[in-house]
């Protein structure tokens, strides 16, 4: 009998799919020692999130209040907002406004190229 109700809860991706099957067909085996590998996945944990480095970082009076002001709009302060930014611009997960634009026209023209 599957553990969840397919009627109560959709995967979100393909991905989430792929794992809830996985689950159904009990392909998960228990660790050895879970003691361990609970405190393994904890310090692995820590060490990716200690922020352990400082930085002097100059900006225009301009940046300054605009980062200030989108800080207060996500509720959250400005130097975290400034470390979540460089985060994901060097993770790949943060792509500028016109990016995007320009993604979407490069996929039109291409859709009138071939069609």
């Amino acid at each position: 009998m599957s553990r969840f109700s397919k009627k109560n809860f959709q995967p979100l991706d393909q991905e989430e799919k792929e794992l809830m099957e996985s689950i159904e067909k009990e392909e998960w085996q228990p660790v050895k020692n879970l003691d361990m590998e609970k405190k393994a996945a904890i310090q692995t944990a820590r060490n990716t999130l200690k922020k352990d480095k400082r930085i002097n970082l100059r900006l225009s009076q301009k940046d300054y209040h605009q980062i200030k002001l989108k800080a207060i709009e996500e509720g959250i302060p400005f130097q975290t907002l400034i470390a979540s930014i460089v985060h994901k611009y060097l993770n790949g997960l943060l792509l500028p406004k016109f990016h995007e634009e320009d993604l979407k026209k490069r996929a039109e023209l291409a859709n009138t190229q071939t069609g």
